[in-house]
């Protein structure tokens, strides 16, 4: 077991500075930088061309932008090994790791709850169904993860946004506490202030996780209630709920396992459209305007944590693998 573990980190490490490099490739890849955007934004407050090239410039001279992809790369990477400075954000005028420090916790309870609800909801349901092949409530179920999977989550957060503003007129939507509780101590008074204002995105990220679960875990049980050991248990006088918690859905959840190491990233994929729609102060809309304003430093960083979350994540569902099915760990 230890032997596995130590070639799935040695695995990791390398594919993490791979992920390091393709990430800063793509964003250096579009033209101009965040100079450009600058000159761009003084043009625009009717500064002169020569004047706006000028302080672009110095911009660029300042913050090493000048210098080649390769140098601005090898200077992230030394900066974040040797010192822990994720770099400068030009757009914010602050410390790329003080951004993340502070929208990071709130992604992660976001991300998490979605998940945490996507998987006891969907594995749920999708056993729930599975013993109940073709019946009412497995149509049922199948027409509402369509349309789970099928709807973008922007448009559900577009509905929510309209329902919760102008039908329910429920303040202080763009943030995570009402304004009575945002500087307040930590009470469950405030706890649950936090969560009448982030309920709506954890249920955007989460209804793709719930559809998704729900059609895996039904089409591995029902594969595996076909299976002979499963016939001769019940052959054994075993009573069905028996056989299908004890023998059938252990051996149906190993999809279900292996896609929790992607899960946290597409959680926060799913965050993210929903921070944007309802203005919420985390790390997609942070990351988003990142993008749009080239700052390349913040947006190489976000890439490589999630890049380390979903290597994090397979290491941690290949472990979990392993203790369910030992013979993963000779591969």
């Amino acid at each position: 077991m230890l032997n596995y573990v130590i070639r799935r980190l040695i695995t990791a490490f390398f594919l993490l500075i791979g992920v390091s490099m393709v990430s800063f490739i793509v964003i250096k890849l579009p033209p101009g930088d965040f100079a450009t955007r600058y000159q761009q934004y003084l043009m625009g407050l009717g500064t002169p061309q020569e004047d706006a090239e000028r302080a672009a410039e110095n911009v660029r001279k300042q913050y090493g932008l000048d210098q080649p992809g390769t140098v601005q790369y090898y200077t992230w990477i030394k900066d974040i090994v040797t010192e822990g400075k994720f770099g400068y954000s030009l757009a914010y005028r602050r410390d790329v790791g003080e951004l993340i420090k502070e929208r990071l916790p709130r992604t992660i309870l976001v991300a998490a709850m979605a998940h945490a609800i996507s998987t006891i909801v969907g594995v749920g349901v999708g056993i729930y169904v599975a013993t109940r092949k073709y019946g009412f409530a497995d149509n049922l179920w199948a027409v509402i993860s369509f349309v789970f999977t099928s709807v973008p989550r922007f448009s559900i957060a577009i509905i929510l946004l309209y329902v919760l503003v102008i039908k329910l007129d429920q303040p202080s939507i763009s943030s995570f506490f009402s304004p009575e509780y945002v500087v307040a101590p930590w009470s469950w008074d405030r706890v649950m202030d936090m969560m009448r204002h982030i309920w709506p995105a954890v249920l955007i990220a989460g209804l793709g996780g719930i559809a998704r679960n729900l059609r895996v875990m039904r089409g591995n049980l029902l594969d595996v209630l076909g299976a002979q050991y499963v016939q001769t248990a019940r052959s054994k006088g075993l009573s069905e709920r028996t056989v299908i918690v004890k023998h059938a859905t252990p051996n149906a959840l190993h999809t279900i396992i292996a896609y929790q190491g992607t899960v946290l990233p597409y959680m926060m994929q799913g965050e993210l459209e929903a921070a944007i729609v309802l203005g919420l102060p985390t790390m997609g809309p942070l990351f988003y305007e990142s993008l749009v304003n080239q700052d390349i430093y913040i947006s190489g960083s976000l890439l490589l944590m999630y890049g380390l979350l979903i290597l994090i994540g397979n290491l941690l569902a290949d472990i979990f693998l392993s203790m369910l099915d030992p013979r993963i760990r000779f591969t």
